[in-house]
């Protein structure tokens, strides 16, 4: 089986890969491509709803211990690429139903890239990522390593949604279905946003910034054994909170916060609707 074989391959490696080593990646590779396997799925039975799949983030670490620095260059002058011989551009064809406007985007090779999606330039989307259906990457957007992205999200423009590979049992960010991302946020550390959230403009989340959820009366944070895990169809901004020790209250400092201040109702549709004409 593919899982055990990646198993042995992350732990016993060879003094010299074999040709056989490499189809085995390369059949791997095409299943995080046909996103049949996903470096993360859902689990009902944890907090956040959500696991990390150990050995399909070895078999993606396999793949830069087996790759050589090879020149794909399109052009050398014009546009250098020098990258692991694992891990060209992804293959992407007219039949995939994916929009790639021009202007500089790249999606590296083991990424799922559901139909409908949409990249405007310049994004990226790394090694293990995957974006759901009719999901928009917006301009000077980031899908870090094995980000995981809903159906019907928007990323905005220069957001970034960071992404893990070690370690192999770490989640990466997880923004579930219908989330819209503000421009310029943020969210790290293996945040996890429930669907049909919204991130409003410059929100910054991570397992350092607390989340205060003023409809609830509630704050969240991250803690050892569980991620930083925004509530469905919260809505948040950035916030700010006084720092107490008597140097920082002398000197009028704030810590950064962030701050759900209600939650989706028909008014907030009406602004947020995405529209079906740009899929």
């Amino acid at each position: 089986m593919l899982p055990s074989r990646i198993e042995r391959l992350f732990d016993e490696a060879p003094a010299h890969y074999e040709e056989e080593d490499f189809w085995l990646f390369r059949d791997f590779k095409a299943a995080l491509n046909r996103g049949e396997i996903r470096a993360v799925e859902p689990d009902p039975t944890t907090k956040s709803g959500w696991r990390a799949n150990t050995w399909v983030k070895k078999g993606i670490l396999v793949g830069f211990r087996m790759g050589a620095i090879a020149d794909m260059s399109i052009d050398a002058t014009k546009q250098p690429f020098f990258d692991k011989s694992t891990y060209p551009v992804r293959a992407i064809t007219l039949a995939d139903g994916v929009r790639i406007v021009p202007g500089g985007s790249s999606i590296r090779d083991g990424s799922y890239i559901g139909r409908g999606v949409i990249c405007m330039p310049p994004m990226f989307v790394n090694v293990g990522a995957y974006i759901g259906e009719g999901t928009m990457i917006d301009s000077h957007a980031l899908a870090g390593s094995c980000a995981q992205i809903g159906k019907h999200c928007h990323i905005s423009a220069g957001a970034q949604i960071g992404g893990v590979l070690e370690p192999v049992g770490a989640l990466p960010v997880i923004i579930e279905d219908e989330v819209l991302v503000g421009g310029n946020s943020g969210v790290y550390e293996g945040t996890v946003v429930k669907r049909r959230a919204i991130l409003g403009t410059g929100t910054i989340l991570n397992r350092s910034i607390p989340v205060y959820d003023l409809v609830r009366d509630a704050v969240y944070t991250a803690t050892d054994s569980e991620p930083l895990i925004i509530p469905e169809e919260a809505i948040v901004v950035p916030g700010s909170r006084a720092v107490t020790h008597a140097s920082g209250a002398k000197w009028g400092l704030s810590l950064q916060a962030a701050v759900i201040v209600k939650y989706r109702d028909s008014k907030t549709e009406g602004r947020v609707q995405l529209e079906d004409l740009l899929r």
